[in-house]
């Protein structure tokens, strides 16, 4: 039944507070793909004591009017900072935590990849009444290659940082077993940056990283061949051989956007040896809507980028599971995998902003 109280003026102002803020958020994210495409963070950085619009916009090659409007957004947005906001000539500047985030690349704490592709996750909103009628959503090749770039550019400065150092030594013998010389597989590999950063790392061991997307894979060979290395290959998953000679199997952050997550992790398990260890590397999720939104401030970006990405992959068949970009909670994932065949789930103490990280063993 609806409300049927009177309109509480301070109550309907704080609401369109609430609303329009998130169409703030919205159109300045936009903001920060124009910074990210046009080369200007990185510009700003190179100048740590502030700089002008005008020389930004002449260092840049770009016109002052539109820089200093962009600009004026992002102080307003409390990213870029100003030395001081009165003077005639403001000078702008990046904090060094504004720096890592906006402008290396190589740093864990690199956020510009989900900005990347930010164009074509907005664009599938073309797509979605559809969706919403019919069930069926859209695979990640709808988003384009940007869309594919984009989602090397988000995972790869941690996994670059953190795998070979963090992640392979909390798994039980594996550094042993891929410098002697182990078979792995790498699901859901995306541009093949893991993949071909174990197979540098383990020159013994042999690397096939396994993709659906066509766009991912063209990225991933195109790598390969600046790389020239002969001991990684890159495929299409339904070629993946269930012969239980895989030492090691990765799968991060792609479970829970596959159309048949339970049929995966059967695979996964045939395909492994006795002793192999599968690595489950997926988003933090909780097992209730009550503790996801009470304990992630994030949970509201998370489950909008899911009907525009992640659920929409999972549901891009008619017989799909759809679970979505918080559908894969450490107790679904351990009921999930132990129906699997799998016999042993540890979580890993691992500290990462987004994932966790299992090791999973037959």
């Amino acid at each position: 039944m609806a409300d049927q109280r009177p309109l509480n003026p301070d109550a309907l102002k704080m609401f369109s507070f609430v609303v329009f803020s998130k169409l703030e958020g919205a159109v300045t994210a936009g903001m920060i793909h124009l910074g990210d495409t046009l080369g200007l963070y990185s510009t700003l950085a190179e100048r740590p004591d502030g700089e002008t619009t005008a020389s930004l916009a002449a260092r840049s090659g770009l016109h002052e009017r539109w820089v200093r409007e962009w600009i004026h957004n992002q102080v307003a947005a409390n990213i870029v900072s100003c030395v001081d906001l009165s003077a005639d000539e403001p000078l702008f500047y990046l904090t060094p935590e504004a720096v890592a985030v906006l402008a290396t690349p190589q740093h864990p704490a690199y956020g510009m990849g989900m900005f990347h592709r930010l164009p074509q996750t907005m664009g599938a909103l073309h797509q979605m009444p559809e969706s919403f009628r019919t069930g069926i959503g859209h695979d990640y090749d709808s988003h384009g290659p940007e869309g594919a770039v984009g989602i090397e550019r988000s995972f790869e400065p941690w996994n670059q940082n953190f795998l070979i150092p963090k992640v392979i030594p909390a798994l039980s013998g594996m550094h042993q077993k891929l410098s002697a010389g182990a078979r792995v597989a790498d699901i859901g590999c995306g541009a093949g940056g893991l993949a071909i950063l174990l197979a540098k790392t383990y020159p013994n061991s042999e690397i096939i990283g396994y993709d659906i997307s066509r766009h991912a894979l063209d990225r991933a060979h195109e790598r390969l061949r600046e790389e020239r290395l002969s001991n990684v290959s890159f495929a299409d998953p339904r070629d993946t051989p269930i012969d239980g000679t895989f030492d090691l199997i990765c799968t991060f952050d792609c479970i829970h956007d596959m159309t048949h997550p339970t049929e995966m992790m059967k695979t996964i398990r045939r395909s492994l040896s006795e002793d192999g260890t599968w690595l489950l590397v997926d988003i933090k999720a909780h097992d209730s809507l009550e503790l996801n939104v009470t304990k992630n401030p994030m949970a509201s970006l998370l489950y909008g980028i899911s009907v525009l990405s992640c659920m929409s992959s999972a549901m891009s068949a008619p017989d799909a599971e759809g679970l979505g970009t918080l559908g894969l909670s450490a107790t679904r994932a351990e009921d999930m995998a132990r129906s699997a065949g799998f016999s042993s789930f540890q979580r890993l103490d691992i500290d990462h902003n987004v994932n966790a990280f299992y090791e999973i063993r037959p």
